[in-house]
């Protein structure tokens, strides 16, 4: 069966940004330019650039030097199994890490809130549905694209008796590590992945293009009396990329060396 056009031309575009014929910045043909060349309709050609779009290799850029223009993409690494990990480093500044040894430029955006708990959050903080709960989060930008959104939700009880959870700044040891000092050491966590297409204020936080995915990563921590909180962390789905290890971590450093534990 003969390849529809639309695809065809696609493709062919795909393999002048893959080679690097056409670079970050560069500027597709225009559509006339594309019409005259395959011999095929203005929506043809649409279709085809919409493909593009979707995978977030190009990007419709408005006004007289806009177009279709190649998109700067970047993948970063999340490693899953090293999130929290035991250590003098606060979270945020232990993902900053991550992000600079990949060779990019880490940035966030930090918002607190009181939010009534949606069903599905309240059972897995067992408390009522509909209760109140402090809401932390954290736009992360990776050169200057957002990467993920992290809302992490705190039982209103425990940011009573851990007020410092209701601080309208970014705390500087981690949250993770504030509750240990106050008594409520995480022993264990539950890690969900979920992935879907993005609700409108995802797209608009993420800036996603139309049609792109988001992993929706959810990590449920507990105390040994309770869960005390609730990370809900979307990827977007056209830069990241998760990575977890089990097992001997030296055995795979050897075949890995990039994977090597930190």
């Amino acid at each position: 069966m003969a390849q529809p056009k639309c695809r065809q031309i696609a493709d062919e575009l795909r393999e002048r940004i893959v080679s690097g014929a056409l670079r970050v910045g560069d500027r597709l043909p225009t559509e006339p330019q594309l019409q005259e060349q395959y011999g095929v309709s203005r929506n043809t050609v649409r279709d085809a650039t919409a493909l593009l779009v979707h995978e977030g290799l190009v990007e419709s850029v408005p006004g007289r030097s806009g177009g279709m223009l190649v998109r700067e993409k970047v993948t970063l690494t999340f490693h899953a199994h090293r999130a929290e990990m035991p250590g003098p480093t606060a979270e945020t500044d232990a993902w900053r890490s991550e992000v600079e040894q990949q060779g990019y430029e880490a940035t966030q955006e930090f918002r607190l809130t009181i939010e009534v708990l949606p069903g599905e959050l309240a059972e897995r903080l067992k408390v009522e549905p509909e209760s109140a709960a402090v809401l932390r989060r954290c736009v992360r930008f990776v050169n200057g694209q957002p990467s993920s959104v992290q809302d992490t939700y705190y039982p209103m009880d425990l940011a009573e008796k851990v007020p410092e959870l209701l601080s309208p700044r970014d705390i500087p040891q981690g949250t993770t590590r504030l509750l240990a000092e106050r008594g409520y050491k995480q022993v264990a966590y539950y890690d969900e992945y979920v992935s879907r297409m993005p609700t409108p204020e995802e797209a608009t936080l993420l800036r996603l293009q139309p049609g792109t995915p988001v992993l929706h990563y959810i990590r449920t921590g507990y105390t040994e009396e309770r869960p005390v909180r609730v990370s809900v962390t979307p990827f977007a789905g056209d830069r990241n990329r998760i990575v977890s290890t089990h097992g001997d971590a030296s055995i795979i450093a050897r075949f890995r060396p990039e994977e090597e534990p930190r």
